[in-house]
């Protein structure tokens, strides 16, 4: 979007991202998706009288994993505290959080920006429980019903709290894009938004340019795809731009995004901060992490996205986009790199994984887990067309089949009697004659110095030959052939 160059946008973000445990952060009550309402709970998570909190070991281990792999610093203690609210969904009164001793603070992402980079502060990274859920049922509000389930109050978070260093949306989408990359190489959440693994509250503020004091700012809520927030973020800053320029003030609030009509609106206001009144939870004792445990924990930090793109790039001679496509999961890396060190030309290998492999899964609607073509198969793809063995229509026509039968490519292709191309120059020759024959426009702009025209009848000659017959062989005949009559 463009925004008037008498102003610019301010954007920060919080990231709640859900650890992958198997248990609560305080309790052993499962974190099991989906399960009926109200089943995973405890007298902990439902902070009943007389019982005590245990932080769950590996969620904190999660926790610090992450704050490494975001470049934060750790901090030796950490506080747990008592974030005091009232609210249907929080049985106890208060959220354990944590405060002014958080777990990790001083971090930073690069997002791309321009013809480089562009270093996004985070400001800290602390732990938290999560609350429970409402659950509105009715169609008007004199029927609405609101039933609570708990099974959510203690799951274990980490809140990623950004600086407000982006200035416009596309730049919120790059640092939430790389952001998730990061957590999942990590392998400490599965940062699914459908499930609430990761929600992100986005701040907005816009003052004149080149001002320093930042202008009011408004918070937009429960917005579940990156597309929703930076399309959140468009409307909120035109929004603002239109207030100040018609000399009105920008009310501070909390907003929600309707994605259907395109359009924030009014959750709440917000003239001032909350007071939660934080202390130190009585119940918890201080998280230390000593230099000890945080070396365990940074050795197992796996290859990251940025530096696997650059390695990649220079080990398999792919470009900065094939590496940056092939890299959005690391599961897909990892099958690419296996696929890649087994064929004969890595670069192949991905033209196939991003063409002719993810188009058909995208289409079809499967992901890459289920693909009925292995890397293996699509190394073994590559190789064929590489010696020549088929051709590129083949291929495609072998990877239908692989669709359509749900089986790997080396079965498909043993199936269909391991088609190869054709290499009979006799019948070549009698194609060719009829494509000159039919094309004598053409053949008359060769003749005449417009030696492009050689790919109109290299692909004249393989649709023909129903794309059987070998490139390479058909390029060598037409080239003779036309530089003959020439």
């Amino acid at each position: 979007m463009r925004v008037p160059s008498a102003f610019e946008p301010v954007i920060g973000l919080e990231v709640h991202i859900q650890l992958l445990t198997a248990s609560k952060i305080f309790c052993s009550c499962s974190t099991q998706f989906g399960n009926p309402p109200n089943t995973n709970v405890c007298p902990v998570c439902l902070g009943l009288p007389g019982v005590l909190p245990v932080l769950n070991r590996k969620a904190a281990q999660f926790a610090v994993l992450a704050a490494l792999a975001l470049n934060c610093r750790v901090n030796e203690v950490s506080v747990f505290a008592r974030k005091n609210y009232f609210y249907p969904d929080l049985p106890k009164g208060y959220q354990i959080s944590q405060f002014d001793k958080p777990l990790a603070e001083h971090g930073f992402i690069e997002i791309p920006s321009g013809a480089g980079k562009k270093r996004i502060g985070i400001t800290r990274v602390h732990m938290e429980e999560d609350a429970g859920k409402s659950l509105h049922e009715g169609f008007s509000q004199s029927e609405t019903k609101t039933a609570i389930d708990l099974n959510r109050t203690g799951v274990p978070l980490i809140e990623i709290v950004s600086e407000p260093d982006m200035c416009s949306p596309d730049e919120a989408y790059e640092y939430l894009t790389r952001l998730k990359e990061i957590i999942l190489y990590t392998g400490v959440s599965d940062c699914n938004m459908e499930e609430g693994s990761l929600r992100c509250d986005a701040n907005i503020s816009v003052r004149p340019r080149g001002q320093k004091e930042l202008g009011t700012k408004t918070e937009i809520k429960n917005v579940n795809s990156f597309r929703f927030i930076r399309d959140a973020l468009e409307f909120e800053i035109t929004r603002h731009i239109e207030v100040l320029e018609s000399g009105a003030a920008i009310s501070q609030e909390t907003r929600l995004y309707d994605s259907a009509q395109g359009r924030t609106y009014t959750m709440r206001s917000k003239e001032e901060a909350h007071d939660y009144r934080y202390f130190p939870d009585p119940d918890l004792l201080p998280l230390v992490v000593n230099d000890r445990w945080k070396f365990e924990i940074s050795a197992s930090i796996p290859e990251l996205p940025e530096a696997r793109r650059l390695r990649m790039v220079s080990t398999y001679g792919i470009t900065d986009y094939d590496a940056a496509v092939l890299t959005t999961s690391k599961l897909l890396a990892d099958q690419f790199e296996s696929a890649a060190k087994a064929a004969r030309n890595p670069k192949r290998v991905a033209n196939l994984v991003q063409g002719e492999l993810m188009g058909r899964l995208k289409a079809k609607g499967i992901p890459i887990e289920q693909s009925p073509i292995t890397m293996g198969g699509v190394a073994a793809s590559a190789d064929l067309v590489e010696s020549g063995t088929i051709s590129g229509k083949m291929l495609k026509d072998l990877y239908d089949l692989c669709f359509e039968r749900g089986k790997d490519f080396e079965a498909v292709y043993d199936d269909e009697g391991r088609p190869r191309q054709s290499t009979d120059s006799d019948a070549l020759e009698k194609i060719v004659d009829e494509v000159f024959a039919g094309n004598p426009k053409q053949l008359e702009q060769y003749r005449a110095g417009k030696k492009t025209m050689l790919g109109f009848f290299v692909g004249q000659v393989m649709k023909g030959s129903k794309g059987q017959a070998s490139p390479q062989l058909v390029n060598e005949l037409l080239t003779r052939r036309l530089e003959s009559k020439s």
